[in-house]
């Protein structure tokens, strides 16, 4: 038995002289047009013919998410939130899954959000959008919204009268001049979307930046552990300030250096605040690490809308989600729960 067993071995090891382990090579894709930022996929795949597919999967997808999720313009054969915010209030309008889900988990979570993140801002939002795409045209005659217009706004606002019928799948909104806007969770959302494809495939190896919102996926494939995301110097675009290690979790920044513009000297960023209708000014930018890039993307609009202390006692409520402030004084703050994370003396502090 023994000697047929060993003949068995050798016959093996002959048909199969030098079996090795698969070689994993590092590419990378590149474009631009939706979400109006740069996104780059870096993947590990076996070969080129692989990643390609793989990434241009994930363009084609960001791409229909784009164009779902956008509130200013409509595209043909696509119902998504423009079509809604024009004619949902004369009759419900059935909406693809990805839209109605998304809309569904931002009405459902505002209740917990502090009064801050409110979809149904639009209205108001629309008023900053406009003066701040004149103004950066325009900068000789830069203006700030009209705040009789902002409050007059403010009133449209209730997002309890966004009406979602889960069996059709489809939103009546019961107010005609409300207005939804997705923006401060519509890149992460689809960024999720996308990596959770990406993880399924034949390249689970990856990092998707997508303007500020990073997903990693399984260990790149080189021989390191982590992937190193670097997060933004409000004061270099060219620089960081923090490098964070991980792998499989997401890093989303919200700062007021991302969208901004400038009126008789002083620099308004984005992100407006639903009680002063004006944007938050309490810190320079704030960086969330989770799994999930959507909930990553929420919570860091959530944040930025808070006093630092106001943050860090919300964030006791999400035991998974890490946190660096970067404060108006120049001081930089992480939570304890990704300081193993960081490669600054961040972590010893």
């Amino acid at each position: 038995m023994k000697r047929r067993l060993l003949s068995l071995l050798i016959v093996l090891f002959m048909v199969f002289p030098s079996i090795q382990a698969t070689e994993y090579k590092k590419y990378s894709h590149v474009f631009f047009g939706t979400f109006d930022t740069v996104i780059t996929i870096i993947g590990y795949a076996e070969d080129k013919e692989t990643f390609d597919s793989v990434a241009k999967l994930a363009e084609e997808k960001f791409n229909i998410y784009h164009k779902l999720f956008d509130c200013y313009n409509e595209y043909d054969g696509i119902t998504n939130i423009y079509t809604v915010n024009e004619k949902a209030y004369q009759s419900p309008v059935v909406v693809p899954k990805e839209l109605f889900d998304l809309i569904k988990l931002c009405k459902e979570e505002q209740s917990k959000l502090n009064n801050t993140l409110n979809i149904a801002m639009g209205s108001v939002l629309s008023l900053w959008h406009d003066a701040r795409d004149y103004s950066t045209a325009n900068p000789d005659k830069a203006y700030l919204p009209d705040m009789d217009k902002l409050i007059e706004a403010s009133k449209h606002t209730n997002i309890d009268d966004v009406i979602l019928d889960d069996k059709n799948s489809s939103i009546f909104i019961k107010d005609s001049e409300l207005k939804i806007n997705l923006g401060a969770v519509a890149k992460g959302y689809a960024t999720e979307l996308v990596a959770q494809e990406m993880l399924n495939s034949s390249m689970p190896s990856f990092i998707i930046n997508a303007g500020g919102n990073v997903r990693t996926g399984n260990t790149p494939l080189d021989g390191r552990e982590n992937w190193g995301v670097g997060v933004q110097d409000p004061f270099d675009p060219s620089g960081v300030f923090e490098t964070i290690f991980l792998h499989d979790l997401s890093v989303v920044t919200s700062g007021d250096y991302q969208r901004y513009y400038e009126v008789d000297g002083k620099l308004y960023n984005h992100i407006i605040s639903q009680e002063t209708l004006y944007p938050a000014d309490f810190m320079h930018s704030v960086t969330i690490v989770t799994e999930d890039s959507g909930l990553a993307d929420m919570l860091s609009t959530v944040l930025f809308l808070m006093p630092y202390e106001d943050g860090k006692e919300f964030l006791k409520n999400y035991p998974n989600v890490g946190a660096v402030w970067y404060l108006m004084d120049g001081s930089i703050i992480a939570t304890d729960n990704i300081k193993n994370m960081l490669g600054s003396k961040l972590k010893e502090n």
